[in-house]
């Protein structure tokens, strides 16, 4: 019997303290009243630390971004330089030239030297 009347009796206190809550009544307590300051404190450490947050995640994203581009970037030199080298192999200029009328030379190159009298 003393067991159900000791149960009974929590919700009791539980409901009074919701009440004070949604009613404002806690809000009015001196305590909560000297401690404006240190809750006004905690709040604007709060809105720089989400600040903070969204602020790393745009940089991050904006690395993530360059980082994209520059592996794109990378890729178009490699294909470019490998069409360059292909494009300037001696076989490949002979028949290019060949369509301006220009042909390769049998004899090789040789040396000439000048005294400068």
């Amino acid at each position: 019997m003393e067991q159900e009347l000791k149960s009974k009796a929590k919700p009791r206190k539980k409901t009074k303290r919701v009440q004070e809550v949604l009613g404002g009544e806690y809000l009015t307590r001196e305590s909560v009243i000297r401690n404006i300051p240190y809750l006004l404190f905690i709040t604007v450490l709060a809105l720089f630390y989400i600040a903070n947050i969204y602020s790393t995640e745009r940089l991050y994203k904006d690395i993530e971004r360059t980082k994209s581009e520059l592996k794109e970037l990378r890729y178009r030199y490699i294909t470019t330089r490998s069409a360059l080298m292909f494009q300037s192999r001696q076989s490949n200029i002979s028949v290019k030239a060949q369509k301006f009328g220009l042909r390769e030379t049998k004899i090789p190159p040789y040396k000439i030297y000048y005294n400068g009298h």
